[in-house]
């Protein structure tokens, strides 16, 4: 089972440097967009959506703390490149 320590995260980002992922949830109300990138060692997301009041467009980026980036990667280690 692979654990992702520290190390193994850092490793991890640098060696998947460019992935991108997209996730879309639509509830009744409410939907967003979510676009995860790897750059430079670090996840980020850009979030839109919008829900049903009339001024509920939102668009957000930042960057992901290692709780956000540990889940992240654990979620989708099927498809990213893990270190020996």
């Amino acid at each position: 089972m692979f654990r992702f320590t520290k190390e193994n995260v850092e490793k991890t980002l640098k060696l998947n440097e460019g992935f991108t992922k997209s996730t879309y949830y639509e509830g009744k109300n409410f939907r967003e967009t979510n676009n995860y990138r790897i750059h430079d060692g670090n996840l980020f997301v850009s979030s839109e959506g919008k829900s049903s009041w009339a001024d509920s467009r939102f668009k957000n980026e930042y960057k992901c703390d290692d709780d956000q980036v540990r889940r992240f990667l654990r979620n989708n280690k099927d498809n990213l490149n893990l270190p020996e």
